[in-house]
Protein backbone atom coordinates (compact mmCIF):
# COMPACT_ATOMS: atom_id res chain seq x y z
CA UNK A 1 0.00 0.00 0.00
CA UNK A 2 1.34 3.41 -0.96
CA UNK A 3 2.10 5.63 2.01
CA UNK A 4 0.10 8.83 2.27
CA UNK A 5 2.45 11.80 2.10
CA UNK A 6 2.35 14.37 4.88
CA UNK A 7 3.14 18.06 4.78
CA UNK A 8 6.52 17.29 6.36
CA UNK A 9 7.25 14.84 3.55
CA UNK A 10 6.53 17.57 1.00
CA UNK A 11 8.71 20.05 2.91
CA UNK A 12 11.50 17.45 3.10
CA UNK A 13 11.33 16.98 -0.66
CA UNK A 14 11.87 20.69 -1.22
CA UNK A 15 14.65 20.89 1.37
CA UNK A 16 16.53 18.00 -0.26
CA UNK A 17 16.34 19.73 -3.63
CA UNK A 18 17.87 22.93 -2.25
CA UNK A 19 21.48 21.72 -2.57
CA UNK A 20 21.15 21.81 -6.36
CA UNK A 21 18.28 24.22 -6.89
CA UNK A 22 17.96 27.81 -5.65
CA UNK A 23 14.82 28.98 -7.41
CA UNK A 24 11.15 29.24 -6.47
CA UNK A 25 8.96 26.35 -5.37
CA UNK A 26 5.28 26.61 -6.31
CA UNK A 27 3.25 24.09 -4.29
CA UNK A 28 -0.12 22.98 -5.72
CA UNK A 29 -2.78 20.47 -4.76
CA UNK A 30 -2.83 17.96 -7.59
CA UNK A 31 -1.42 16.70 -10.88
CA UNK A 32 -3.92 18.58 -13.04
CA UNK A 33 -2.98 21.84 -11.29
CA UNK A 34 0.65 21.04 -12.06
CA UNK A 35 -0.12 20.48 -15.74
CA UNK A 36 -2.04 23.75 -15.97
CA UNK A 37 0.42 26.05 -14.19
CA UNK A 38 3.34 24.45 -16.01
CA UNK A 39 2.14 26.33 -19.10
CA UNK A 40 2.74 29.68 -17.43
CA UNK A 41 5.71 29.43 -15.05
CA UNK A 42 9.26 30.60 -15.59
CA UNK A 43 10.39 27.03 -16.19
CA UNK A 44 14.10 27.74 -15.65
CA UNK A 45 13.62 29.27 -12.21
CA UNK A 46 10.43 27.70 -10.85
CA UNK A 47 9.65 24.12 -9.83
CA UNK A 48 6.11 22.92 -9.19
CA UNK A 49 5.61 20.55 -6.27
CA UNK A 50 2.42 18.47 -6.02
CA UNK A 51 1.31 18.25 -2.38
CA UNK A 52 -1.71 15.92 -2.93
CA UNK A 53 -4.07 17.92 -0.70
CA UNK A 54 -5.06 21.44 0.23
CA UNK A 55 -3.86 21.06 3.81
CA UNK A 56 -0.52 19.73 2.61
CA UNK A 57 -0.04 22.82 0.45
CA UNK A 58 -0.69 25.22 3.31
CA UNK A 59 1.22 23.27 5.94
CA UNK A 60 4.27 22.44 3.82
CA UNK A 61 4.65 26.06 2.70
CA UNK A 62 4.32 27.24 6.30
CA UNK A 63 6.88 24.68 7.50
CA UNK A 64 9.40 25.66 4.83
CA UNK A 65 9.06 29.36 5.46
CA UNK A 66 8.84 29.41 9.27
CA UNK A 67 10.81 26.42 10.54
CA UNK A 68 13.26 25.97 7.65
CA UNK A 69 13.66 29.67 6.80
CA UNK A 70 13.11 29.06 3.08
CA UNK A 71 11.27 32.11 1.78
CA UNK A 72 11.29 31.07 -1.88
CA UNK A 73 8.15 28.97 -1.47
CA UNK A 74 4.48 29.76 -2.16
CA UNK A 75 1.30 27.77 -2.69
CA UNK A 76 -1.91 27.90 -4.71
CA UNK A 77 -5.05 26.17 -3.43
CA UNK A 78 -8.66 25.86 -4.53
CA UNK A 79 -11.00 28.42 -2.99
CA UNK A 80 -13.51 25.63 -2.17
CA UNK A 81 -15.98 26.60 0.57
CA UNK A 82 -13.73 29.30 2.05
CA UNK A 83 -16.05 32.22 1.10
CA UNK A 84 -19.05 30.45 2.67
CA UNK A 85 -17.02 29.76 5.81
CA UNK A 86 -15.63 33.33 5.92
CA UNK A 87 -12.07 32.01 5.57
CA UNK A 88 -9.44 34.12 3.88
CA UNK A 89 -6.10 32.93 2.58
CA UNK A 90 -3.11 35.19 2.98
CA UNK A 91 0.22 35.21 1.09
CA UNK A 92 2.22 33.08 0.56
CA UNK A 93 -0.93 30.93 0.11
CA UNK A 94 -3.14 32.08 -2.76
CA UNK A 95 -6.60 30.95 -3.85
CA UNK A 96 -8.16 30.40 -7.25
CA UNK A 97 -10.53 33.10 -8.49
CA UNK A 98 -13.55 30.78 -8.41
CA UNK A 99 -14.26 27.63 -6.42
CA UNK A 100 -11.43 25.72 -8.10
CA UNK A 101 -9.31 25.91 -11.21
CA UNK A 102 -11.84 24.15 -13.45
CA UNK A 103 -14.59 26.55 -12.36
CA UNK A 104 -12.24 29.44 -13.04
CA UNK A 105 -11.50 28.18 -16.55
CA UNK A 106 -15.19 27.60 -17.31
CA UNK A 107 -15.96 31.19 -16.33
CA UNK A 108 -13.62 32.50 -19.06
CA UNK A 109 -13.81 32.57 -22.88
CA UNK A 110 -11.94 29.23 -22.84
CA UNK A 111 -15.39 27.64 -22.63
CA UNK A 112 -16.30 29.23 -25.96
CA UNK A 113 -13.10 27.86 -27.50
CA UNK A 114 -14.06 24.34 -26.39
CA UNK A 115 -17.61 24.79 -27.66
CA UNK A 116 -16.21 25.84 -31.03
CA UNK A 117 -14.51 22.44 -31.20
CA UNK A 118 -17.17 20.18 -29.72
CA UNK A 119 -20.42 22.14 -30.11
CA UNK A 120 -22.84 22.34 -33.01
CA UNK A 121 -23.47 25.97 -33.98
CA UNK A 122 -27.17 25.50 -34.77
CA UNK A 123 -27.79 23.47 -31.63
CA UNK A 124 -25.95 26.03 -29.51
CA UNK A 125 -28.04 28.83 -30.94
CA UNK A 126 -31.28 26.93 -30.29
CA UNK A 127 -30.16 25.99 -26.78
CA UNK A 128 -29.23 29.52 -25.79
CA UNK A 129 -32.46 30.93 -27.19
CA UNK A 130 -34.44 28.54 -24.97
CA UNK A 131 -32.25 28.35 -21.86
CA UNK A 132 -29.73 31.19 -21.81
CA UNK A 133 -25.95 31.30 -22.11
CA UNK A 134 -24.32 27.88 -21.87
CA UNK A 135 -21.79 29.00 -19.26
CA UNK A 136 -24.54 30.27 -16.97
CA UNK A 137 -26.53 27.06 -17.44
CA UNK A 138 -23.50 24.88 -16.65
CA UNK A 139 -22.75 26.88 -13.50
CA UNK A 140 -26.37 26.73 -12.31
CA UNK A 141 -26.50 22.99 -12.97
CA UNK A 142 -23.44 22.33 -10.81
CA UNK A 143 -24.02 24.98 -8.15
CA UNK A 144 -26.62 23.02 -6.09
CA UNK A 145 -24.11 20.21 -5.50
CA UNK A 146 -21.54 22.61 -4.10
CA UNK A 147 -24.15 24.23 -1.87
CA UNK A 148 -25.41 20.87 -0.64
CA UNK A 149 -21.83 20.02 0.34
CA UNK A 150 -21.76 23.19 2.42
CA UNK A 151 -25.10 22.34 4.08
CA UNK A 152 -23.82 18.85 4.84
CA UNK A 153 -20.67 20.29 6.40
CA UNK A 154 -22.50 22.86 8.52
CA UNK A 155 -25.08 20.34 9.76
CA UNK A 156 -22.55 17.54 10.27
CA UNK A 157 -24.54 15.28 7.94
CA UNK A 158 -21.52 13.53 6.43
CA UNK A 159 -23.23 13.17 3.06
CA UNK A 160 -21.27 11.28 0.41
CA UNK A 161 -20.70 12.94 -2.96
CA UNK A 162 -18.46 10.26 -4.41
CA UNK A 163 -19.33 8.66 -7.74
CA UNK A 164 -22.47 10.75 -8.22
CA UNK A 165 -24.55 9.85 -11.27
CA UNK A 166 -25.23 13.40 -12.44
CA UNK A 167 -27.67 12.35 -15.13
CA UNK A 168 -30.11 11.32 -12.39
CA UNK A 169 -30.75 14.96 -11.51
CA UNK A 170 -29.33 17.08 -14.36
CA UNK A 171 -31.30 17.15 -17.62
CA UNK A 172 -28.75 17.14 -20.42
CA UNK A 173 -31.23 18.74 -22.85
CA UNK A 174 -31.76 21.84 -20.70
CA UNK A 175 -29.06 21.60 -17.98
CA UNK A 176 -31.80 22.02 -15.40
CA UNK A 177 -30.79 20.57 -12.04
CA UNK A 178 -33.68 19.06 -10.07
CA UNK A 179 -33.03 19.76 -6.38
CA UNK A 180 -35.31 17.01 -5.09
CA UNK A 181 -33.64 14.42 -7.32
CA UNK A 182 -30.21 15.71 -6.31
CA UNK A 183 -30.94 15.30 -2.61
CA UNK A 184 -32.47 11.85 -3.22
CA UNK A 185 -29.38 10.78 -5.19
CA UNK A 186 -26.95 12.01 -2.53
CA UNK A 187 -29.04 10.45 0.27
CA UNK A 188 -28.91 7.19 -1.66
CA UNK A 189 -25.11 7.35 -1.58
CA UNK A 190 -24.97 8.15 2.13
CA UNK A 191 -25.66 6.51 5.45
CA UNK A 192 -29.14 6.90 6.99
CA UNK A 193 -29.92 10.57 7.55
CA UNK A 194 -32.01 12.08 10.34
CA UNK A 195 -32.91 15.22 8.39
CA UNK A 196 -36.01 14.84 6.17
CA UNK A 197 -35.23 15.21 2.49
CA UNK A 198 -37.93 17.84 2.04
CA UNK A 199 -36.36 20.06 4.70
CA UNK A 200 -32.92 19.81 3.08
CA UNK A 201 -34.39 20.57 -0.35
CA UNK A 202 -36.01 23.73 1.03
CA UNK A 203 -32.81 24.78 2.77
CA UNK A 204 -30.89 24.16 -0.45
CA UNK A 205 -33.36 26.23 -2.45
CA UNK A 206 -33.27 29.14 0.01
CA UNK A 207 -29.46 29.01 0.23
CA UNK A 208 -29.15 29.29 -3.54
CA UNK A 209 -31.48 32.28 -3.75
CA UNK A 210 -29.64 35.50 -4.41
CA UNK A 211 -26.26 33.98 -5.26
CA UNK A 212 -24.74 36.30 -7.86
CA UNK A 213 -21.58 34.43 -8.88
CA UNK A 214 -22.53 30.79 -9.41
CA UNK A 215 -18.91 29.82 -10.10
CA UNK A 216 -17.96 30.56 -6.49
CA UNK A 217 -20.26 27.70 -5.40
CA UNK A 218 -20.07 25.28 -8.34
CA UNK A 219 -17.36 22.61 -8.20
CA UNK A 220 -15.40 22.29 -11.41
CA UNK A 221 -15.75 18.50 -11.44
CA UNK A 222 -19.54 18.74 -11.38
CA UNK A 223 -19.55 21.55 -13.95
CA UNK A 224 -17.41 19.56 -16.39
CA UNK A 225 -19.81 16.64 -16.08
CA UNK A 226 -22.78 18.95 -16.63
CA UNK A 227 -21.08 20.37 -19.72
CA UNK A 228 -20.48 16.85 -20.99
CA UNK A 229 -24.18 16.04 -20.55
CA UNK A 230 -25.11 19.22 -22.38
CA UNK A 231 -22.80 18.37 -25.27
CA UNK A 232 -24.15 14.85 -25.44
CA UNK A 233 -27.85 15.70 -25.35
CA UNK A 234 -28.26 19.41 -25.99
CA UNK A 235 -25.75 21.23 -28.16
CA UNK A 236 -22.82 18.98 -29.07
CA UNK A 237 -21.53 17.95 -32.47
CA UNK A 238 -20.77 14.38 -33.52
CA UNK A 239 -17.22 14.46 -32.07
CA UNK A 240 -18.49 15.13 -28.53
CA UNK A 241 -20.52 11.94 -28.18
CA UNK A 242 -17.79 9.85 -26.58
CA UNK A 243 -16.08 12.58 -24.57
CA UNK A 244 -15.08 11.55 -21.06
CA UNK A 245 -14.87 13.93 -18.12
CA UNK A 246 -11.07 13.66 -18.17
CA UNK A 247 -10.83 14.42 -21.89
CA UNK A 248 -13.17 17.39 -21.59
CA UNK A 249 -11.27 18.70 -18.58
CA UNK A 250 -8.04 18.39 -20.56
CA UNK A 251 -9.56 20.27 -23.48
CA UNK A 252 -10.55 23.10 -21.15
CA UNK A 253 -7.04 23.33 -19.69
CA UNK A 254 -5.56 23.45 -23.18
CA UNK A 255 -8.02 26.19 -24.17
CA UNK A 256 -7.09 28.26 -21.10
CA UNK A 257 -4.49 30.47 -22.72
CA UNK A 258 -1.87 32.79 -21.29
CA UNK A 259 -4.15 35.70 -22.22
CA UNK A 260 -7.02 34.33 -20.12
CA UNK A 261 -4.71 33.53 -17.21
CA UNK A 262 -3.26 37.04 -17.21
CA UNK A 263 -6.78 38.42 -16.82
CA UNK A 264 -7.27 36.51 -13.56
CA UNK A 265 -7.00 37.95 -10.07
CA UNK A 266 -4.75 35.02 -9.15
CA UNK A 267 -2.19 36.02 -11.77
CA UNK A 268 -2.24 39.66 -10.71
CA UNK A 269 -1.76 39.11 -6.99
CA UNK A 270 0.83 36.32 -7.32
CA UNK A 271 2.82 38.32 -9.86
CA UNK A 272 2.79 41.41 -7.64
CA UNK A 273 3.77 39.36 -4.59
CA UNK A 274 6.62 37.62 -6.45
CA UNK A 275 8.00 40.93 -7.72
CA UNK A 276 7.80 42.43 -4.23
CA UNK A 277 9.67 39.44 -2.79
CA UNK A 278 12.19 39.28 -5.66
CA UNK A 279 11.12 35.78 -6.71
CA UNK A 280 10.75 34.25 -10.15
CA UNK A 281 7.29 32.90 -10.85
CA UNK A 282 5.47 33.40 -14.17
CA UNK A 283 7.28 33.54 -17.50
CA UNK A 284 7.63 36.92 -19.15
CA UNK A 285 6.32 35.70 -22.51
CA UNK A 286 3.95 32.92 -23.59
CA UNK A 287 5.78 29.61 -23.91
Amino acid sequence: MQRILSASDIANEMSMMRSAYKGTFLVVEGATDCRLYSKFIDSENVRIIVAHSKNNVANSVTECRTRRKDNSVLGIVDRDMDPLLNKKRNPPIFSTDKRDMESTILSTPALGDVLAEYGDADKIRNFTERNGAIGDCVAKAAEPIGMLMYISYKRGMNLSFKNLEHSLFIDGHTLYSDLSKLVATVYGNSMAQSYPRSAIVEQLRSSLAGIEDHWIIARGHDAVTALKLGLRFGFGSYNSRNLSDDALGGALRLAYSRKYFEESELFRITKDWAVKNNLALWSAEPQ
